[in-house]
């Protein structure tokens, strides 16, 4: 074998690892949300260090692995509405584009600079989880806006809700991530 081929396949097989990391740390579930998202430990971490180690194609590749695991392993939570279009926007916004856009970070990193620092590592980690909430919050307010009725408007509902869960996950990520990167430099370069 060549050594683009011995790379792709060791990058392959690492991102198979933290796949699998990131789906079992999905589970332990410090809280969860009547109706879908929770706080986790750590659980976009993985997603967001294939990005900064491997860039955001194999971060694209492996969140968009992780939203199907997600929906299969964390159980897909039908909308009130029922309808076909519902369903479809939910698996669209609350999984498949909020999990995938996790492998962004590093495009979003790098924006501040070639060389990873502590600022842009938490700027990547910040922004992606703030694309996972966007996504959360639309779905909330377009699709999951039935539940609004305890006297709440739909964006103020769909706000309240996943900021929930969405604020802490956030900082707990920043946190861990930033963390690793003091700890563990040498993980943020290849």
């Amino acid at each position: 074998m060549n050594t683009k081929t011995e790379s792709g396949v060791r990058i392959l097989a690492e991102s198979a690892i933290l796949i699998a990391v990131g789906t079992v740390l999905a589970q332990l579930q410090l809280f969860r949300m009547p109706n879908g998202g929770s706080v986790t430990v750590v659980s976009m971490l993985p997603f967001i260090l294939i990005s900064f180690r491997h860039g955001s194609r194999w971060g694209l590749l492996a969140g968009f692995a992780n939203s199907l695991l997600q929906m299969l392993l964390g159980g897909l939570y039908a909308p009130p509405a029922g309808t076909a279009a519902a369903l479809a926007g939910a698996v669209m916004l609350d999984y498949i584009l909020a999990f995938t856009l996790l492998g962004t970070a590093a495009w979003f990193a790098h924006l501040l600079g070639k060389e990873y620092t502590a600022t842009n590592i938490a700027f990547g980690t910040f922004v992606v989880c703030a694309i996972r909430f966007l996504c959360s919050f639309v779905s909330g307010f377009l699709i999951w806006s039935s539940l609004s009725e305890q006297g709440f408007g739909a964006v103020t509902f769909s706000l309240g809700y996943n900021a929930s869960y969405m604020v802490p996950e956030t900082i707990i990520t920043m946190v861990a991530m930033l963390a690793l990167f003091k700890k563990a430099p040498s993980l943020f370069r290849l």
